[in-house]
């Protein structure tokens, strides 16, 4: 996006200003493992940073988690903001993560460079970096994990799409489903996506994620959504065309297998099975904007994606 509106902006200072508190609120543990750049780490065609958290008590053979950063955000303010490392100190995991070097500092989900598989934008180096993890830290290539926010939460949807054989499960905070941001001319932003005015079958967009790998047969993965009901900036129906979306992949039918209020502002529903890793999990926040995630939450898509569990 080369030049934000200001109320994208403006959404953007809540978002940090609401991380800053997710923080505050939990404090970390003293410890000697930090953050590290990695250069040089594969195929690169948009220049993206690569910071790397690998924890004093990583596992053998560890699960990786890519974390990927709101516009205006980088990679060591997604750190340092939010509640990642601190869980991989508690679970063992390594965080990638990755930084948007242009103007801006979101990420390509718009271009057809980046709606496709193995194409010429920011997908293709982020996968580079999770390969670079596999070979060079040991990481496991079958505990494969996105999430992020905003911006982020747009590429892990783009991310599961392109590459379903790369990641097994992912969870977006006010993300949009995959192909929905596309745009032709050249501005990286799609203002009906951002409304939520995009409406379509959960089989028209199921069609639109497949088209990105079609020689892809396999099984696509998990998918966890969140979304604030007040979210001006990317709009809260966006939440229920993801579920659209993801359960179409999946075969599931959009009538949920389980509902519960795990906060009393919190609906959750869950597609496929019921426990805690269901197959589609979505969480819908009453009364919060372009905010997420709020303190506490990580922690709730680190157990849906798995990662508080061995291996």
């Amino acid at each position: 996006m080369k030049t934000a509106p200001r109320r994208i902006l403006m959404a953007l200072l809540l978002l940090l200003t609401a991380i800053a508190g997710s923080t505050a609120l939990t404090a970390r543990p003293a410890r000697a493992a930090s953050l590290v750049q990695i250069t040089n780490f594969g195929t690169n065609p948009t220049n993206l940073g690569m910071f790397l958290y690998v924890p004093d008590s990583v596992k053998p053979n560890p699960a990786i988690l890519l974390a990927v950063h709101f516009c205006t955000g980088s990679g060591p303010v997604f750190f340092s903001g939010t509640e990642f490392a601190r869980l991989a100190d508690q679970f063992g995991f390594i965080v990638i993560y990755p930084s948007a070097t242009r103007s801006g500092a979101c990420f390509d989900v718009s271009t057809a460079g980046a709606l496709t598989h193995n194409g010429n934008s920011d997908p293709v180096g982020l996968v580079s970096m999770v390969r670079w993890v596999e070979q060079n830290r040991g990481g496991d290539p079958n505990r494969v994990y996105v999430t992020g926010a905003s911006s982020g939460a747009m590429m892990t949807n783009v991310l599961l799409g392109d590459y379903p054989d790369v990641f097994k499960a992912g969870a977006a905070f006010m993300g949009v489903p995959h192909s929905c941001f596309a745009t032709t001319d050249g501005s990286m932003w799609n203002t009906a996506c951002a409304n939520g005015t995009i409406i379509r079958t959960p089989q028209q967009w199921g069609d639109l994620a497949r088209s990105m790998n079609p020689g892809y047969t396999g099984t696509y993965p998990r998918m966890q959504v969140w979304h604030g009901t007040r979210d001006t900036t990317l709009a809260y129906p966006n939440l229920g065309e993801e579920i659209k979306q993801w359960t179409n992949l999946h075969g599931l039918a959009q009538t949920p297998n389980f509902t519960d209020h795990p906060q009393p502002t919190w609906t959750r529903t869950r597609h496929g099975t019921t426990g805690t890793q269901a197959t589609v999990e979505g969480v819908s926040i009453a009364g919060v904007g372009h905010q997420l995630p709020l303190a506490g939450q990580l922690a709730y898509a680190i157990s849906f994606l798995g990662l508080d569990r061995a291996a």
